[in-house]
């Protein structure tokens, strides 16, 4: 039997089925042959025959309350819903006959009888299934009038910035409940009232108020226009679709831009997305007008000083000025003076032209990436432990996991598509084990979710922790010896096992650093290692300390030790925090590496490059971020190319990296909008949006999806192509027409990458790498046979305790994270109503600190470190424990990084962010650095509006 070819804009009315055994059915004279336990009305969809239905979509479980799908089948009595009732070898099913058309059409006068008779002037006339229904059923009268009871006068609920809701279009089909409960997980919507009553409820709360978090799943499922998107009804039904990716978390969703000539409508999740699956969240769903934000800067900008009006410049003069500023400082100061940083932001071509463009042009390997400061100790303990710097396993793996191990991240806000699916597996019986300072919203804030143990340990202590779950699993027989014998080096794990059967080791030891009680350090190692299928899952709260990299090895080696690698429902799973961290570091950014992960050391590789880049290249690994602010401060390093990453907002201990910048003598930045970097800069080059551009991003499962341009660039260029004039004015042109000659490139010369191209991922939607000739496909799972570098080794790892500690003077440790609406910097976020939900970030209270220093909620609260001081308003909860304070970084004016200090990952040089001790008092103004950022900010919104062509912002 072939398998069945699925059409993603095809709705099948109920979902499909895994099993493999087969049955054959007639449906209206046609033979069809599909897998048991799917719908008739699956059945019939697959046939060609669409059987009538509202209440049924294929992304929701059957439902069976429309009573439009009704069939007969001979041999059987009565009218079943096809939705609700599967299919069964032999089955004659009808379809169509006079007494189903009698009664679809009595149905669906009820239907209407109830609802607003406005087609021609309704936002989705043209677009709706209640208005398809009716033609399709043949529905030419109403013999019910609207003189009786009736919902027609409604009233709406505008209070979503994105969405409205009319209750009055209403046919209470529960589409909008179910998707809130079965795909989102937030269970925020109900049915209330019973019979005539019945309505759609919030929790008796307008929707704002209410638990909704705006993920856009109920829009999607409504097949009226009770909910539809603010942007359909004043722009009207989109006119064409084109299927790109989401630029903002590492999950990678596909999303349908729709779109009126070069006017997005609307963003809808792709159904065949394979990290999404027609899913999305409120930033990707909703909050891409930024794209559009009257704050852009479409023209390129030069100045000689940072003190001097920025002067409004054609492209050519922009790329010959910086190409002239770039070729002096080479003269004076030497190639070491230049560097180069690319962003996670940017697609994989443009960071792979980036690195290029700096080792190509100027001979050194002075290129770094954003990851350095959140994930590089990812890429160094797991290549170091499994031979490969990425996670290994796809999304849907979650679903097969008996046990989750969450470390470190805050899946429903960092990376909430995923977070669903993760949920729904916990909510079919999956054990949840968290490790984390913080209650994050799986612990205290999602229905039908208990964390089974919450391992509230104590910013900077993940490593003991690592260690105390090791000693469980090791001197309680836990380990999985077979496994590791057949897999992994034998020698390191003994080593291994020895220090970590060690009695300080032990949970009962640690306790008391750990702040966990030692029975449940014990209880969570139990469940772990014999709880079934095992995954963890970590972020940046494993990453940003300065033992990054070794908690990375030491999850490395729990997974190594319980066999829990190399199948469905386990792995090592980093949950990135930007759409392309993961890609950004394939393709080279790191100063050590050229793409694909290979040492600049190596001969064989570096000869490689050499040949098709036609240029001599430098075997010496180039500087890292932190070396080139520092070297930039003492007066050697000079110039710096910044393409879409925002230093001064993102990186630690802010005055450390302004001072750095005036120190150098041309800073260029490209990028959407005059960022808090601009302001030290010397040229500004306007970048594109995700929307204005062709590429790719690979997400935090290795999953390369396509990025498409939708609309030209306002700018007037990608941003690859702005970087290869640049490359052109220096004297090496690229020669690219295409982003796809790019990847090309980049697939001849980077085995992991050898099977990709454009014209594959456009038939395929998406590929995890590795993708070559083993691996046409891609490969969904890692290390199944073998790990990438052969034997799998074991790594000690010793707790150091951080450096940063408490003391009289700073008695509290300040932890860093995200929020669900806003997405890092806030630089897009920023620029969207997402503002509504989050228009400030706020510190982090737990009323005993609270207390003692007599500040109550919403008081402004002054934070000082040994780095600096910034002002935030107080947010008293439980949710932080009793000496630890907590914020996010999203609003440039909180000063986040001002107090944040310089310590960082002892391999990496990633910033202990998770770790600053600090002291907290009530305050009435607003700190220094603040004043002085102010001046700044305010010159910016000042040349947003400008009317002259230059205006002074330094």
């Amino acid at each position: 039997m072939d398998e069945i070819k699925y059409n993603p804009k095809t709705d099948y009315g109920t979902p499909k089925s895994q099993s493999t055994k087969q049955v054959t059915l007639t449906v209206d004279d046609r033979q069809i042959t599909v897998p048991d336990g799917v719908s008739i009305m699956h059945a019939a969809a697959v046939a060609g025959v669409m059987v009538p239905k509202l209440c049924a979509t294929d992304s929701l479980e059957p439902f069976g309350s429309c009573r439009l799908c009704l069939v007969e089948i001979e041999g059987r009595r009565g009218y079943p819903a096809s939705c609700t009732t599967p299919v069964a070898e032999g089955l004659v099913v009808h379809t169509q006959t006079p007494k189903l058309a009698d009664i679809r059409r009595g149905t669906m006068e009820l239907y209407i009888s109830d609802h607003p008779l406005d087609c021609l002037t309704c936002a989705t006339n043209g677009d709706c299934e209640l208005q398809d229904m009716a033609g399709a059923v043949g529905l030419r009268e109403v013999r019910y009038g609207h003189d009786g009871e009736n919902h027609l006068k409604s009233a709406k609920d505008e209070s979503n910035p994105y969405f409205t809701f009319d209750p009055s279009k209403c046919i209470v089909c529960s589409r909008c409940v179910r998707a809130c409960e079965e795909t989102q997980g937030t269970f925020a919507l109900t049915i209330s009232g019973r019979g005539f009553d019945s309505k759609v409820s919030a929790g008796n709360k307008d929707f704002m108020d209410s638990e909704c978090v705006s993920c856009g799943a109920c829009v999607q499922a409504c097949p009226t226009a009770t909910l539809i998107e603010k942007t359909v009804i004043e722009a009207g039904t989109p006119e064409h679709s084109v299927t790109t990716t989401c630029a903002y978390c590492g999950v990678g969703c596909s999303f349908d831009a729709e779109m009126k000539g070069e006017e997005v409508v609307r963003m809808t999740p792709s159904k065949n997305g394979g990290a999404n699956h027609g899913h999305s969240c409120v930033k990707g769903r909703f909050a891409w007008g930024y794209a559009t934000h009257k704050d852009r800067i479409t023209t390129p900008m030069i100045r000689k000083s940072i003190n001097d009006p920025w002067q409004q410049v054609g492209w050519d003069e922009a790329i010959s000025y910086a190409a002239s500023e770039l070729t002096r400082i080479n003269a004076q100061y030497g190639k070491d003076a230049i560097g180069g940083i690319t962003s996670s932001r940017c697609t994989n071509e443009e960071v792979y032209v980036t690195q290029k463009l700096i080792r190509a042009v100027f001979g050194v390997n002075n290129v770094d990436t954003c990851a350095r400061v959140c994930h590089s100790p990812t890429g160094y303990g797991l290549k170091q432990t499994l031979g490969e710097s990425a996670g290994t396993q796809t999304f849907d793996s979650v679903m097969n996991s008996d046990v989750i191990l969450i470390i470190g991240s805050n899946p429903t806000d960092g990376h909430p598509v995923f977070a669903s699916q993760m949920k729904r597996r916990l909510r079919a019986g999956a054990k949840l084990i968290i490790a984390d300072p913080r209650e994050i919203d799986l612990v205290a804030n999602s229905p039908h979710i208990r964390a089974d143990y919450h391992l509230k340990l104590r910013p900077g202590t993940n490593v003991a922790l690592i260690s105390a779950l090791a000693h469980v699993i090791v001197t309680e027989g836990l380990v999985q010896e077979d496994f590791v014998k057949a897999r992994c080096e034998w020698d390191s794990f003994v080593a291994w096992q020895d220090f970590v059967a060690k009695p300080e080791n032990s949970p009962e030891a640690l306790a008391d650093e750990i702040g966990v009680k030692a029975e449940d350090v014990r209880a969570a190692a139990r469940l772990y290692a014999t709880g079934g299928n095992a995954a963890i899952y970590y972020g940046l709260g494993v990453t940003e300390h300065s033992q990054g990299s070794t908690t990375v090895m030491g999850i490395a080696n729990l997974a190594m030790a319980t066999a829990n690698i190399g199948r469905e429902g386990v792995g090592v799973n980093p949950l990135r925090g930007q759409n392309n961290v993961q890609g950004s570091c394939d393709m080279g950014s790191m100063p050590h590496e050229f793409p694909g992960y290979r040492h600049v050391s190596d001969y064989a590789t570096r000869a490689l490059f050499e040949t098709a880049w036609d240029r001599p290249l430098s075997s010496e690994p180039g500087l890292r971020i932190p070396n080139m602010l520092d070297q930039a401060s003492e007066g050697s390093f000079k110039a710096l190319y910044c393409v879409g990453e925002d230093i001064v907002q993102s990186d630690p201990d802010t005055q450390h990296v302004t001072h750095a910048l005036e120190n150098m003598e041309c800073v260029i930045v490209q990028d959407l909008f005059l960022n808090e970097t601009a302001m030290y800069a010397h040229v500004f080059f306007p970048g594109a949006s995700f929307l204005e551009k062709n590429g790719t991003f690979t997400n935090a499962e290795r999953r390369i999806s396509p990025v498409r341009r939708v609309m030209k660039p306002k700018n007037g260029y990608e941003d690859w192509e702005v970087t290869a004039k640049l490359s052109e004015a220096l004297g090496y042109p690229m020669g690219y027409k295409h982003a796809s000659e790019i990847m090309d490139e980049i697939a001849r010369l980077t085995p992991t990458f050898h099977g990709v191209s454009f014209k594959k991922l456009d038939e395929l939607g998406s590929i995890q790498w590795p993708c070559n000739e083993e691996h046409p496909n891609g490969t969904p799972i890692m290390h199944i046979d073998e790990f990438v570098r052969g034997k799998g080794k074991f790594f000690i790892t010793q707790y150091v305790p951080t450096t940063e500690k408490v003391n009289a003077k700073f008695p509290l440790i300040l932890t860093t994270g995200r929020i669900l609406s806003q997405y890092n910097v806030g630089a897009q976020t920023r620029r969207t109503q997402n503002t509504a939900w989050h228009p400030e970030d706020m510190l982090e209270i737990h009323p005993h600190d609270a207390e003692d220093r007599g500040i109550n909620d919403g008081d402004w609260v002054g934070i000082t470190s040994r780095a600096g001081e910034t002002v935030l308003r107080a947010k008293i909860t439980e949710c932080v424990q009793a000496g630890v304070v907590y914020t996010t970084f999203h609003h440039p004016e909180s000063g986040a990084n001002v107090i944040t200090t310089d310590n960082s990952d002892w391999a990496t040089n990633c910033p202990e962010y998770k770790v600053t001790a600090v002291q907290i008092t009530r305050v009435s103004q607003l700190s220094d650095w603040q004043k002085h950022y102010k001046t700044f900010s305010e010159a910016q919104i000042a040349f947003a509006n400008r009317k002259a062509d230059a205006v002074k912002v330094g």
